[in-house]
């Protein structure tokens, strides 16, 4: 068995398929339910609350600013396509522009950030596809706990360094030097 279905809050939501019919899958949802692929299981994407759209959009435009003057584009809940999974990131800042992703959905991204409002422990599972990728950066926003726990150095498909990031501090990223984020800031009331 797959080891994210250990997790009995995530192996309610899943149905198996491989990325091959996944790709299909679009055809056969009319109602068009909102999923990600993740080891082969598809996942129900929870509905978005107040609270993550409010950080999303404080952290996009941040993202935005910080990649200005890059050869790097920011992608808002798109997926990247990996070896069994598909994954829709909150926030994934990759190579080049968004023209150069018409055909395909890009395989890495220099920083993906997630948002974990109601999906704390897929977006630990989701830790090890995205070293997996060689992403050398991976952002989990907790706005509940009021902390980033931040994964870099992924090495041999796992992360080898983890920091977290609370109230009163502010996180400089190393996968975008220009970018610095007061969380007092952010978890503003």
């Amino acid at each position: 068995m797959v080891a994210i279905l250990e997790e009995p809050e995530i192996r309610r939501l899943v149905t198996l398929m491989p990325v091959a019919l996944y790709h299909r899958f679009g055809e056969f949802q009319p109602n068009g339910q909102r999923t990600e692929l993740i080891r082969g299981i598809v996942i129900d994407k929870m509905s978005k609350t107040p609270l993550h759209v409010a950080v999303l959009y404080h952290l996009l435009t941040l993202m935005q600013t910080a990649t200005v003057s890059s050869q790097m584009f920011v992608r808002k809940e798109d997926p990247l396509t990996l070896l069994d999974s598909e994954p829709e990131p909150d926030i994934a800042v990759v190579a080049g522009t968004a023209a150069g992703y018409n055909l395909r959905h890009p395989s890495t991204a220099h920083l993906v950030i997630e948002i974990a409002v109601t999906s704390l422990e897929l977006d630990r599972v989701k830790a090890a596809l995205y070293a997996e990728a060689d992403i050398p950066e991976y952002w989990i926003v907790n706005p509940a706990g009021q902390a980033i726990e931040v994964y870099t150095a992924p090495i041999g498909g796992l992360y080898t360094q983890r920091r977290t990031y609370a109230r009163g501090e502010t996180l400089l990223s190393s996968a975008l030097p220009t970018l610095r984020l007061d969380l007092d800031t952010l978890f503003a009331a």
